[in-house]
């Protein structure tokens, strides 16, 4: 069988999570040959993975820079054969999100065509699209109190218009399409669908629109542009969760956010992320000087600023401890690696904190900690947990995304941006040993039941197999894992954070 996989901004110009797993899933599958559609900024990214030989293809889509092959100066907007309806996406658009969705999948099949015909980039870049939303903001005002001006409309069409870019790509041919993202990284799996009726699989690691709700925050636009973009990209999401065949959320969590942004829970069927555990062997022994370890891309939504304050506050109690960070920003992201080490100056603690960079064994990092940590304020099921979980550490987690139901009843759980809760949980650890090794062992045993790769590709080869043959597949969830059920253990409550120790594992 072929498989297309595609996706934004991971596998295989960039490391993180999602990247290992992909690699992990087109390794453990040789019998499987992949196609990868891979959107990137502007097609001058290096290739950072050295490629399994089950890798037949890879197609660079550029979101950026010159416009695609063959897009037209000029285009007709409006309705009618060969038009590019731009005013029909603009009205969609300006509707309440869950009002005329229908409409907007029509719509985008319309742009899907001109796409392929080379009119639809010229189109939404023309003068002529300002003019349209400009007009369709006047007639309908949202907002009093931000008015949007003419530069928002020049930017917002601009955003979707690069947004869109890959409708005028040439469809992937595959047996199955795999978006190993919703969003944009679904793009060319709903043409491959729209071109050739290919079946369509959705993965989503961390939800596609919460982190785009988190990263509106910051974004250096202003709001009017901010709300179109978003119900643009809310819409995409609907869309991409109802042309799937099915549905795989990398944990619960990711789940009950689909369901509320319009998934059918029929399609939805959980797959953890898992770890090898030959790569992993347990630990033996811990480092002398109490030391905290983080691993991870060193980036604003792993909130790295909460770690420092928070080992700040345990160096109060704790003069001897030390914190050892592994990691490296992406491209273009050095700033707020810089920004940590003032901070780390700022907090008095740089003497004893170590920004060491990327490590050639993962492992490494985290022997290198007495308690292993990961402060995000987003998640999907994080491959660092369960990494270390595996290696027989224990760990405290922000309590988001599938974070508890990785760490379930072997570690501790603190409220995101809470450097009190986080460090009171490391200092509990970081005081009694013996709490400390029963917590890991009970971590090991549940990694090795429940989050290892075996697990996953078993999985996604037989989901493979019946979209492939046409078969129906049971999508309703297994069950895989426990939820962590009342009085199970037993449970002890500080300063915002939650202890959860295995009654079993005593």
């Amino acid at each position: 069988m072929q498989i297309a996989l595609t996706e934004e901004g991971t596998y295989p110009h960039h490391f993180g999570g999602v990247s290992v797993w992909c690699d992990q899933l087109i390794r453990g599958m040789p019998d499987y040959d992949f196609r990868l559609v891979a959107l990137v900024a502007t097609g001058s990214e290096p290739v950072r993975w050295k490629l399994p030989g089950n890798v037949t293809s890879l197609v660079t889509v550029p979101l950026w820079g010159p416009p695609p092959p063959g897009s037209g100066p000029r285009a007709r907007l409006g309705r009618g054969r060969g038009a590019v309806p731009v005013g029909d996406l603009i009205d969609v658009l300006l509707e309440p999100p869950d009002q005329q969705q229908d409409r907007f999948a029509s719509v985008l099949r319309e742009m899907f065509g001109c796409g392929q015909a080379g009119t639809l980039s010229g189109a939404l870049a023309s003068e002529s699209a300002v003019q349209v939303l400009s007009d369709a903001w006047r007639d309908r005002p949202e907002s009093a109190h931000s008015v949007p001006t003419l530069h928002d409309a020049v930017t917002v069409m601009q955003m979707i218009e690069h947004a869109l870019r890959p409708l005028s790509h040439p469809p992937v041919r595959a047996d199955v399409v795999h978006a190993v993202t919703n969003g944009l990284g679904a793009l060319p799996a709903l043409t491959a669908k729209w071109q050739y009726g290919t079946p369509m699989l959705v993965t989503e690691h961390g939800i596609y629109m919460r982190e785009q709700f988190l990263h509106s925050r910051s974004a250096p636009y202003r709001w009017p542009v901010r709300r179109l973009f978003l119900r643009f990209l809310r819409r995409l999401c609907a869309l991409g969760y109802h042309e799937a065949q099915m549905i795989t959320p990398g944990n619960v969590y990711n789940k009950r956010w689909e369901e509320q942004l319009g998934a059918d829970l029929s399609k939805v069927r959980t797959v953890y992320n898992g770890v090898d555990p030959a790569d992993f062997p347990a630990l033996a022994g811990e480092p002398d000087v109490p030391t905290i370890s983080w691993a991870g891309r060193v980036d604003p939504v792993k909130d790295l600023d909460t770690l420092l304050r928070a080992f700040a506050l345990v160096r109060e109690q704790i003069p001897a401890a030390r914190l050892r960070i592994f990691g490296s920003p992406p491209a273009g992201g050095e700033a707020y690696l810089e920004h940590l080490q003032l901070l780390a100056d700022e907090l008095g603690i740089s003497a004893s904190t170590s920004f060491e960079g990327r490590v050639d064994k993962i492992r490494d990092a985290y022997a290198a900690g007495q308690v292993v940590v990961l402060c995000s304020i987003t998640e999907g099921f994080p491959y660092t947990l369960i990494e270390a979980m595996t290696c027989g550490r224990p760990c405290v987690g922000t309590d988001v995304g599938g974070v508890t139901e990785a760490i379930g009843d072997t570690g501790l759980a603190v409220p995101p941006r809470s450097p009190a809760g986080l460090a009171e949980a490391c200092l509990t650890l970081l005081g009694d040993a013996g709490l400390r090794q029963k917590l890991g062992a009970a971590a090991r045993l549940r990694a090795l039941e429940y989050f290892t790769v075996d697990r996953a590709i078993s999985a996604f080869d037989e989901i493979y197999t019946f979209l492939g043959s046409g078969r129906p597949l049971l999508t309703a969830d297994p069950g895989q894992t426990p939820a962590i059920a009342p009085g199970a253990g037993w449970r002890h409550r500080f300063g915002g954070a939650q202890l959860m120790a295995l009654g079993a594992a005593g």
